[in-house]
């Protein structure tokens, strides 16, 4: 059995690890894409477009998750991870041999947002889908512990990724980052794809899904039943989602960013500086998930939550003072509640919703908040940061501050709960084992 679990974990953190690694790759060579793709004379109008197609992806993100999130309520936990991590994969590869503006003008631009909008589509069904597929594979003591795995491998996927862009950035002239070097990361990504596919496709489906199946109480409309039996619960999962990804993604594509144009950091110390502070956010994040499996999902989560509204400005007036030292402490700062709230959101997802539509329910909550408000946030923080250093902290206090107020309000405690399917539930009671 603990064989299985660790396959388990392997399997589902590797194909995580990818899909995060893909989308990381674009946010820390988005000046290089942006000269290839949106050619101007204005660098900052380059990266600003660069940027909004970044958030583009974002839009499609609720889409993949009611489709992949239905697919794996219908088809199985298991069919939607391999779907999610094919369709990222393949756009990845084709991202990286996509042809610049200079060979096929606007045709070009065109293409990216389409392989941008395919990979947000994926990405719209792998964490909530990768967290199912995880929670109802854990021992009920240890879910939180357990779906940390997936912010954790994420935040390892952003550092790798910033690895990637310290190791082009110094072996690869700089005229030929711009030319070809960064295509590299994003062409090093598919045989992560074929590796995480065939992983995947050797695991088994959660015993929660089978129980399903040999019920014969696969739902057969998902979508239709979360919008007449789980909207409190979709509701929740927006706020808790608008704070995390918000939170991750300031993390994952727009500090670097802010290191370099802002405070005014060489790029590469830039890299080193977010890969250290990610790094220490990957560490935090099992401890959080722990912690939450001890004392309970909500005050942890409310503890990052006010964290975040509190110490955000704080955290940026840190990066921007250009020293690596105080900037990787400004990171410290950042993670510590980033992580608090990412990994008990995490579990919170999956055990708020009931098992016929969890894969789905969970999905749209987590994906509206992503696309509505984490979307539009590394643009928003660019354009902010024109005005004032700790500016683009200012949007993330606010979201996390007005969210966590309504969490504090509405939010349930969910440690404990019994995930499994409402008949075998009443036959059996939950154990630790």
């Amino acid at each position: 059995m603990a064989a299985d679990r660790r396959r388990r974990l392997v399997a589902v953190g590797i194909g995580n690890f990818m899909e995060w690694f893909d989308f990381a790759v674009y946010g820390f060579f988005a000046v290089a894409i942006g000269a290839n793709f949106f050619p101007s004379g204005n660098p900052t109008s380059s990266l600003l477009s660069t940027l909004a197609v970044y958030g583009v992806a974002f839009l499609m993100r609720p889409v993949g998750g009611v489709v992949i999130g239905a697919i794996g309520d219908r088809r199985g936990r298991r069919f939607a991870l391999m779907l999610s991590v094919v369709l990222m994969g393949t756009a990845t590869a084709l991202i990286a041999v996509l042809p610049s503006h200079a060979l096929i003008g606007v045709a070009a631009p065109i293409l990216l947002v389409i392989l941008r909008c395919v990979q947000g589509f994926s990405a719209g069904g792998e964490w909530t889908g990768s967290a199912a597929f995880l929670v109802e594979s854990a021992p009920p003591h240890r879910r939180g512990l357990v779906a940390s795995v997936v912010p954790m491998t994420a935040a390892l996927a952003v550092a790798a990724g910033a690895a990637a862009a310290l190791i082009v950035q110094t072996t690869v002239p700089a005229a030929e980052v711009t030319a070809w070097g960064w295509r590299l990361p994003f062409l090093a990504a598919f045989p992560l794809t074929l590796a995480g596919l065939y992983l995947r496709m050797k695991l088994e489906d959660t015993e929660v899904f089978r129980d399903l199946r040999a019920q014969g109480a696969v739902v057969r409309s998902p979508i239709r039943e979360v919008g007449r039996s789980n909207g409190k619960s979709v509701a929740i999962s927006f706020a808790l989602s608008a704070i995390t990804v918000l939170g991750f993604y300031y993390i994952a594509t727009y500090v670097t960013t802010f290191l370099v144009t802002t405070a005014g950091m060489p790029r590469l110390t830039a890299l080193v500086v977010v890969a250290i502070g990610v790094l220490g956010y990957a560490a935090l994040c099992p401890l959080a998930g722990r912690l939450s499996d001890r004392i309970g999902r909500r005050p942890v989560s409310l503890l990052g939550g006010a964290g975040l509204a509190v110490f955000a400005v704080p955290a940026f007036l840190l990066m921007g003072t250009s020293n690596p030292v105080v900037a990787v402490l400004g990171l410290v700062v950042f993670g510590v509640f980033e992580a608090m709230h990412n990994s008990t959101t995490t579990v919170m997802l999956i055990e708020l919703f009931p098992a016929g539509t969890r894969s789905t329910g969970s999905a749209i909550g987590y994906n509206i908040g992503a696309a509505a408000i984490a979307g539009p946030g590394p643009l928003i923080a660019a354009a902010l940061a024109t005005a004032g250093a700790a500016l683009p902290a200012v949007y993330l206090a606010a979201v996390s501050a007005v969210c966590t107020v309504l969490l504090w309000i509405f939010l349930p405690e969910t440690r404990g709960r019994d995930l499994r399917p409402a008949r075998r539930a009443a036959q059996q009671p939950i154990t630790n084992a």
